[in-house]
């Protein structure tokens, strides 16, 4: 547990503080479980905000979708990163991911601080069992991985995403059939990877049921990231037959689609969300036949901007991009009877609010340790006349192995937008920031800036975001947190180039880079490695694995896959540990190393 001072900034209504007083006094496990309700949290990846019928496209088949807008609450002015890994840990922990050192998607800078407080840690605590069924995407190996932030119940694919470079060899161009870790077991299971997921959670909900035990389920997708060879033939075959150009979509306010249209990758796109939107229905189909619509709070949100160039309704940009349409989300919350259908709050809410939210609806206390950066828009969401003081959010994403101040970066009001969109691929920007200004209130769509005619909002806005930065940065190293081998905890421990730091190379996924792993030995013992040579890798070589002031090296064959290197004693402590091949004339990182903890010294 991490040490900090409770600000948890739920703004100025009432109910809260009257529900914690009695939570506190209570006792947040001694509570019925009739008394609080069940929740599932889904989140899609790379579905843009446009990517919904009920937002307005035309060409999309989302019913069911739609339906639970219909059905649900929503916040019309929810924001995101652009990027998923970020959001992932704002939406865990309720604090800006700056705090939490997960500060990119791959290369070890994805990887959350394991002292960080989730919300499945803290429902857990309060009685809940936790299922993730999914995407991850916080680190892979102990102490990182879900079930050691809370979850009992895991069924996940490592990295960012299936066909990875963190994924197994096996998995490479495989949606269907793919290898998942089912807590902590490597398995292939059989269809669609979303089906797979959500078939698991509906086995899992089931269980809790019969158990009489209230449930947090998060069900995050990997779908509709790329790569695109694997979909769902039947929507793909619905959406070969459909006029998917920009000509086809409504010519809204604000931003035309951008770009030109590849037809066959948005038909891919468009059938991977239309099967997330069948398996919502059979969630809601399966929820009423076990006699718990009633009870359960169903979330629904996008992690980011679309993955292409699309329809944002008329909102300008895509992923990793920190202008509107990069950053918009969708947040529809459904609970029949305690939240009203078709209620709609445009105040404004981020991925940080979600961990209050889900606490206050389900009369759970927030830790009493922590700087919690997120307010409870549960009010909101039941359309309390409550005030919501007006804030300022940051949203900043990057490469790098740090933040860097202004690049890339977006800083919210309710009434102004100061953006700097230095372009998420790479890891500075040069010369001086060109801030733009717009004034959302009556541009919503980021049509014109105003930053000249209104310098002193530009100064008021900029100030204000170095004084978060210098905040969220403070005492913070950005070293991404060591992997724990030979714990007890996990026992081989897979390192892959998701959470190496690489050294070299054009390409974290090409033979020639170059990385190295962070690693704690937890105890003397002896260790075997096997390292995994990248794909196409296949000429004969040597094998040599280093770390302090020691190395093993074996010879590998033509052909030969991976290569086991005899026992070796390792002294408890740190240790940076690379891997490589070496040919003739040269040289490739490991696609993989396994590390075995075979006996004590």
């Amino acid at each position: 547990m991490g040490a900090g001072n409770l600000r948890f900034d739920q703004g100025a209504h009432s109910m809260w503080p009257r529900c914690l007083a009695v939570v506190l006094a209570l006792g947040a496990v001694s509570l019925a479980a009739s008394d609080r309700p069940n929740v599932v949290v889904i989140m899609t990846d790379d579905q843009g905000v446009g990517d919904f019928g009920v937002m307005g496209n035309p060409l999309i088949r989302t019913p069911h979708l739609d339906a639970m807008a219909v059905r649900s609450a929503r916040l019309t002015n929810f924001y995101v990163h652009p990027v998923c890994s970020p959001t992932r840990a704002c939406l865990m922990t309720g604090r800006y991911n700056h705090r939490t050192r997960v500060i990119d998607t791959w290369v070890g800078r994805s990887m959350m601080d394991p002292a960080e407080v989730t919300v499945a840690e803290i429902l857990g605590k309060a009685g809940y069992a936790t299922g993730l069924f999914g995407k991850w995407h916080l680190g892979d190996c102990s102490p990182m991985r879900p079930q050691d932030q809370g979850f009992e119940e895991v069924l996940m694919h490592r990295g960012g995403g299936l066909a990875q470079p963190s994924e197994p060899p096996e998995n490479e161009r495989r949606y269907t059939d793919p290898f998942l870790l089912e807590n902590g077991r490597l398995v292939q299971k059989k269809g669609f990877c979303t089906d797979v997921y959500f078939d698991a959670a509906h086995d899992w909900i089931t269980r809790c049921h019969e158990a009489e035990r209230p449930f947090f389920a998060y069900i995050a997708t990997n779908a509709p990231h790329d790569p695109f060879h694997d979909v769902p033939e039947d929507w793909l075959e619905t959406y070969r037959h459909r006029d998917l150009s920009n000509d086809g979509f409504p010519k809204t306010a604000g931003h035309p689609v951008p770009g030109k249209a590849n037809l066959d990758r948005r038909a891919r796109i468009f059938a991977m969300i239309s099967n997330i939107d069948d398996n919502v229905g059979r969630l809601f189909a399966h929820l009423s036949e076990l006699g718990i619509l009633e009870n359960t709070l169903v979330l629904f949100l996008n992690d980011n901007g679309p993955n292409g160039d699309r329809f944002t309704g008329g909102f300008r940009g895509r992923k990793s991009e920190v202008t509107e349409g990069g950053i918009r989300a969708v947040l529809f919350a459904h609970w029949p009877g305690t939240l009203r259908a078709g209620h709609r709050s445009d105040e404004l809410t981020a991925h940080i609010d979600l961990l209050p939210t889900i606490l206050e609806a389900c009369q759970v206390a927030p830790p009493s340790d922590r700087l919690l950066d997120g307010r409870s828009a549960w009010p909101l969401l039941k359309g309390e006349k409550v005030a919501w003081p007006d804030r300022t959010l940051v949203i900043q994403a990057h490469r790098g192995d740090r933040p860097f101040l202004h690049h890339n970066v977006a800083v919210r009001t309710r009434e102004w937008k100061l953006v700097h969109p230095s372009g998420f691929h790479r890891e500075t920007f040069e010369g001086e920031p060109r801030y733009e200004l717009y004034h959302l209130a009556v541009d919503p769509f980021e049509m014109e800036d105003v930053a000249a005619s209104h310098p002193e909002v530009v100064a008021k806005l900029r100030a204000e975001y170095v004084r978060w930065f210098e905040d969220v940065t403070a005492g913070n190293d950005f070293l991404p947190p060591r992997i724990h081998v030979g714990s007890g905890r996990e026992n081989p421990v897979v390192l892959t180039r998701q959470d190496w730091r690489r050294d070299e190379g054009e390409s974290w996924a090409g033979k020639d880079a170059l990385g190295h792993w962070r690693l704690e030995v937890r105890a003397d013992a002896w260790y075997r490695f096997s390292v995994r040579r990248h794909p196409d890798d296949q000429a004969a070589g040597q094998v040599r694995l280093a770390w302090r002031d020691r190395h093993l090296e074996a010879a590998v064959e033509a052909g030969e896959t991976d290569v086991l290197l005899s026992p070796v004693e390792l002294a408890s402590g740190p240790i940076e540990l690379r891997a490589v091949i070496r040919g003739s004339e040269e040289t490739w990182g490991a696609y993989q190393v396994t590390v075995f903890r075979v006996g004590e010294r």
